[in-house]
């Protein structure tokens, strides 16, 4: 059973949804990549109360790493790739090419950009530090303004 909840950021109104074993998506309100049925509300949940919180920290400034149970559901490469992701440090970007290389598929460049675009925990799992071999901001499902303005906020906050 998937639970959900909905709650503002300054980028926007957010959707969280998680199940029993933890955070299964976080997604802008024009998110490429919602599922159809999100479930049943539940504002009260513990890990949605978590990541609302844990969200609401990272955009006040005083968060750069979430401690929150992961549940996506995935291939076992998308997998390997959304946990690299997590590797990416704070205020930091890669390029597809590093990522392909952290997990030891140097070769595997377009699949780690089609597995980037299918995270389903935006913001939590850093898909938008994953930047184009030239340094160009490449597609976010949640609109590249949004990439734009989260990379902006790690950079002035890892700068302190």
């Amino acid at each position: 059973m998937h639970y959900y909840t909905t709650f503002t950021s300054p980028l926007g109104k957010i959707t969280a949804q998680a199940n029993e074993l933890g955070l299964t998506g976080v997604w802008f309100e024009t998110h490429t990549t919602q599922p159809q049925d999100l479930g049943k509300r539940d504002d009260h949940h513990v890990t949605l109360q978590q990541t609302q919180q844990q969200i609401t920290e990272f955009f006040a400034q005083e968060r750069t790493c979430f401690e929150l149970p992961l549940a996506a559901k995935g291939t076992p490469f998308q997998q390997q790739v959304w946990q690299a992701l997590l590797s990416i440090p704070y205020g930091q970007t890669w390029s597809y090419q590093q990522i392909a290389n952290h997990i030891g598929n140097p070769k595997a460049v377009r699949a780690v950009g089609a597995a980037n675009g299918k995270n389903p925990i935006s913001v939590i799992v850093p898909c938008h530090r994953v930047i184009g071999a030239s340094g160009k901001l490449t597609g976010y499902a949640g609109g590249i303004e949004r990439k734009q303005a989260l990379l902006a906020l790690e950079r002035s906050t890892s700068n302190d």
